[in-house]
C-alpha cells in the first residue's frame, strides 16, 4: 500500500528516501538508512526487522543481493511483504512477494530504485523514475519529492492519501533531514511546505551541531548567525 524512492545523490554522496501512502505515520516504519552504506524499504504488510535487521547489514558491507535474501529467508511471511534495498556500491535487489497486492512492482535505475504496492498502476513508478531522472539540477530534497509528485500524478495509491515521508542521510548517523507527515489530506504538499520550512532556518543550522569528526560541533552562537544570515541571503 505504498511507494518509495531510494536514491543516492552523486553530487553529496547523501542517501535519501522518500515516501507516500494511504496509511497513517508511513515514515515511523518504511525507510531506514545506514548513513553512508546503503538503505532499505520495507513495505506491503510491512515487517520493520527488515529495516532494523537489514540496516546492521548494510554497516558490515553486505550486498543488496545478500541482504534482501538473508531478510526474506527468516521471514515466513515473505510473501506478502514487498523489499528493496541499496548497498553501498550503489547496487540494488527487491523482492515483491507472490500475495503483494496489485499493481505492485519495482524498477531501478542509476542511483536510485523505485517500488510499490497496491497502486494504479505500473505509470506510478514509471513516472516517478521518469521525474527523478529529469530533476538532476534540482536540490536533492526536492528532487525526490517532485519524483513522488509524479508518481502521484499517475495515480499513485490506489486507495488515496495519508501519509508522506522524506528521509536523508549525510554521512552522520543522526539524519540531515527528517520530514513525516503522518496525517493528511494532501500528504505530499504537506512534505513540500515541510521541506521549504526547513530552509528558513534547520538546514543552514545543522552543519554546526556535533558530528563524530567533530564531537564538540560549532557553538560560538556569532559564527553560527552569521553564517545563516548568510546562507538565507542566498536563498531563491
Amino acid at each position: 500500500m505504498t511507494w518509495s524512492i531510494i536514491a543516492r545523490d552523486s553530487a553529496t554522496g547523501q542517501i535519501g528516501i522518500a515516501v507516500a501512502t494511504r496509511f497513517f505515520a508511513v515514515g515511523a516504519i518504511v525507510p531506514h538508512i545506514a548513513a553512508g552504506f546503503g538503505a532499505i524499504a520495507t513495505q506491503a504488510l510491512i515487517n520493520p526487522y527488515y529495516g532494523i535487521d537489514g540496516v546492521p547489514l548494510l554497516r558490515a558491507g553486505r550486498a543488496a543481493s545478500d541482504i534482501a535474501a538473508t531478510l526474506i529467508a527468516a521471514d515466513a511471511g515473505r510473501e506478502s511483504r514487498q523489499l528493496h534495498v541499496m548497498d553501498a556500491h550503489g547496487a540494488v535487489a527487491a523482492h515483491t512477494g507472490a500475495d503483494c497486492v496489485d499493481w505492485c512492482g519495482h524498477l531501478a535505475g542509476d542511483g536510485f530504485s523505485i517500488a510499490g504496492n497496491m497502486l494504479a498502476g505500473p505509470a506510478v513508478l514509471d513516472e516517478t523514475a521518469r521525474a527523478y531522472v529529469a530533476d538532476r539540477s534540482l536540490p536533492f530534497p526536492l528532487r525526490l519529492i517532485a519524483a513522488m509528485h509524479a508518481g502521484e500524478a499517475a495515480g499513485g495509491d490506489k486507495r488515496g492519501r495519508q501519509s508522506a515521508a522524506l528521509v536523508i542521510h549525510d554521512r552522520d548517523e543522526w539524519p540531515a533531514l527528517d520530514l513525516r507527515v503522518d496525517d493528511h489530506p494532501d500528504p505530499l504538499a504537506e512534505l513540500t511546505r515541510l521541506e521549504r520550512v526547513s530552509r528558513e532556518r534547520w538546514v543552514h543550522f545543522r552543519p554546526f551541531l556535533p558530528t563524530r569528526a567533530n564531537p564538540a560541533g560549532i557553538t560560538d552562537r556569532a559564527v553560527i548567525d552569521a553564517s545563516i544570515d548568510a546562507a538565507l541571503a542566498n536563498e531563491p
